[in-house]
């Protein structure tokens, strides 16, 4: 029985619990937060190791006045709890449910929408100078992990917080870890920070003494103070924040909440400087599977509360296709590396480098980095594959087409969790990369149907292309169309369809290719990549209410297959076009402007795709069950503008 946490039914009231029962609350909370995830999935090991940092900062701060930002947010789950969002707890991730990120709907003490890494100094410091400009006096901290500190926005906004003469609290939550061990010069500097407080009070006491003698003190004082800053930047590593105009204070124990809470409270005290707390915490503490494998934690789906086990078997998915593809090429391609941001693991990358580790670059969470370190790779004779998920592959814009698609640099980006991502919603989705990426010139796109086309377009894009390369591919299952082909063929048997049904072609540059054929000459599909088995599904429901239809699979996003499209569409009375993107700057609109182009008129055009809007958490069933992009739906939609013709 959770005792304390049920006496939290709203932000402030754990202002209420007694300090000698905190341990037991943050107790209560790790059993809550075990419990829940190991139905709903989540990200356990961060949320462990900030419970009592999460706790001292809301007996510091006053919600929702004072503002608090999470970078990333996927450890805020300790503040939903501490808000009063412990009775809707067990619906985490869930369609309808809570969000497993802060969300400012959910919650007026959830400040900002989070789910992307070192953004909250940068919130943080405008929030701030919003309060200095109104003459507001809330409080105003930033938690950010040492991971995310490796991202260059981190130290854009450090760079620019002294200037604003604007106190700001950075709580530098250091817990050796991001997703997976963090790497990197930042890493090894905060392995290395020791600081002295009663240094730092002698040198203050000595310098304001000597401010006090005339004439002479204040030169003195500057002479000492230069003398002891230069001692200091050799015995306190620290310093590089100090230098760049924060105040450090730490390490503290961020599992001592009075601790925590006096650091806190001092640092919000002083009001025309930054502050950085530095806290160390353990991730994954109170649960010894998490503390062990911190980095298998760190994003779970269900799981066994005694084994930490996962619940369900794992079939092959699209990136282990990659893993596997990446590593049986390795072997015979000295001149394949590998470069990824942070997420070994979730890439499929591991593999291959702990076989070759001299040509595995892991860059931590630092995209812009990964992009132009990869042009540069390139652009020295090797051939680069970075792997990153789409989401995230979005930070990287500017590097992208500047670095890479300017000079024209073989690069190959493997664009992991396309489409429909799921649970982790709006921030993490994959629905924008057909639209931006299809703005740069020189990048050739393509997205594969099935786990066997994306080992042919792999291969493609390394032995036969010279020139950048993004191959999009879906989280999930991974689907085989030849098995799908064997099961199907004989129960599908349809009168108007010709023998050329279920046809396969090999790769071409640009070329599409026909799967089926409807001799009615009605309804043609062109679908993109995981939507072909989708267009395949919808196919045999309408075969069973007596109607056809022609299937592409369009391979190549960019450029798509033009002459194709072009001898169908003057033959077709209806095209639909189906995809995992949003409308806008997607494949269904750049087909659309297409026929215009080409003054093929008089055709009723089927964009099956998402809106163009942010889409929210839930699993991928649900939600294109909900934009209706299902087969059943897609399957409907069809009949219904058949039958109404």
């Amino acid at each position: 029985m959770a005792r304390l946490l049920n006496q939290i039914v709203k932000e402030n009231d754990i202002k209420n619990i007694a300090p000698e029962d905190y341990r037991e609350l943050a107790k209560e909370i790790r059993v809550k937060l075990v419990r829940s995830i190991s139905r709903t999935g989540g990200h356990l090991a961060s949320n462990l190791g900030a419970v009592e940092l999460t706790m001292a900062l809301h007996l510091c701060l006053d919600f929702p006045a004072d503002k608090l930002v999470w970078d990333v947010g996927h450890q805020a789950y300790v503040h939903k709890l501490l808000t009063g969002r412990a009775d809707v707890f067990d619906t985490l991730r869930r369609h309808g449910g809570i969000s497993g990120f802060p969300k400012v709907k959910e919650n007026p003490a959830d400040t900002f929408d989070t789910g992307h890494s070192s953004t909250s100094i940068s919130v943080a410091l405008g929030l701030a100078k919003a309060r200095d400009l109104r003459g507001g006096n809330e409080k105003v901290f930033a938690v950010i992990g040492d991971g995310a500190l490796t991202g260059g926005m981190a130290f854009e906004a450090l760079n620019n917080a002294a200037q604003m003469q604007s106190n700001i609290v950075v709580v530098l939550n250091d817990n050796k870890m991001s997703i997976a061990r963090n790497v990197g010069g930042m890493s090894n500097y905060l392995g290395k920070i020791r600081t002295n407080e009663k240094y730092r009070d002698l040198k203050n006491n000595v310098e304001n003494a000597l401010d006090k003698i005339p004439n002479v003190g204040q030169p003195i004082a500057k002479r000492i103070k230069t003398t002891k800053d230069s001692l200091k930047n050799f015995l306190i590593p620290g310093m590089l924040f100090e230098n760049m105009g924060l105040i450090y204070i730490g390490p503290v124990d961020g599992h001592n909440i009075n601790a925590m809470v006096t650091a806190f409270n001092t640092a919000s005290k002083i009001h025309d400087q930054p502050v950085l707390v530095h806290v160390m915490t353990k991730k994954g503490k109170g649960y010894r599977p998490a503390e062990e494998r911190p980095d298998l934690f760190h994003g779970v789906t269900s799981f066994n509360l005694k084994t930490g086990a996962p619940m369900t078997d794992s079939a092959d998915t699209y990136t282990d296709v990659f893993g596997k593809w990446l590593l049986e090429k390795g072997e015979t391609e000295e001149s394949l590396v590998s470069v990824c941001a942070a997420m070994p693991d979730g890439t499929g990358v591991t593999g291959f480098a702990k076989k070759y580790p001299e040509r595995a670059f892991d860059v931590g969470i630092a995209e812009e980095h990964a992009v132009t370190f990869a042009a540069g790779l390139a652009a020295g004779g090797m051939r680069p594959v970075i792997s990153l998920y789409s989401t995230f592959l979005q930070r990287a814009y500017d590097q992208i087409l500047h670095d890479v698609c300017l000079n024209r640099q073989p690069v190959i980006f493997t664009v992991d969790r396309s489409g429909i991502v799921g649970r982790d919603g709006e921030t993490h989705q994959g629905i924008f990369d057909i639209s931006f990426l299809s703005t740069i010139p020189n990048l050739t796109i393509l997205s594969p149907m099935d786990g066997e086309e994306l080992k042919n377009m792999l291969n493609y894009a390394f032995d036969e292309m010279d020139s950048p390369v993004a191959i999009r591919y879906p989280r999930g299952e991974v689907f085989s169309y030849a098995k799908y082909k064997e099961e199907k063929e004989q129960s599908l048997e349809h009168p108007r369809e010709s023998a050329e049904k279920f046809c396969h072609e090999t790769l071409a540059f640009g070329k599409a290719e026909i799967l089926t054929r409807d001799s009615s000459q009605s309804i043609l599909i062109l679908a993109v990549g995981d939507m072909v088995k989708t267009a395949l599904l919808a196919r045999e429901m309408l075969l069973h209410d007596g109607f056809g239809a022609t299937i592409v699979n369009m391979r190549f996003v960019k450029p798509f297959d033009e002459e194709l499209v072009r001898k169908l569409a003057k033959t077709y009375s209806y095209l639909v076009t189906m995809e995992d993107n949003v409308y806008s700057g997607g494949f269904s609109q750049r087909i659309q402007a297409f026929l215009e182009q080409e003054r093929i008129e008089g055709k009723s055009v089927i964009p099956i795709c998402l809106p163009d809007t942010y889409i929210e958490h839930g699993s991928p069933e649900e939600l294109y069950d909900k934009y209706g992009m299902d087969a059943v739906s897609v399957a409907a939609r069809i009949k219904s503008v058949l039958t109404q013709k």
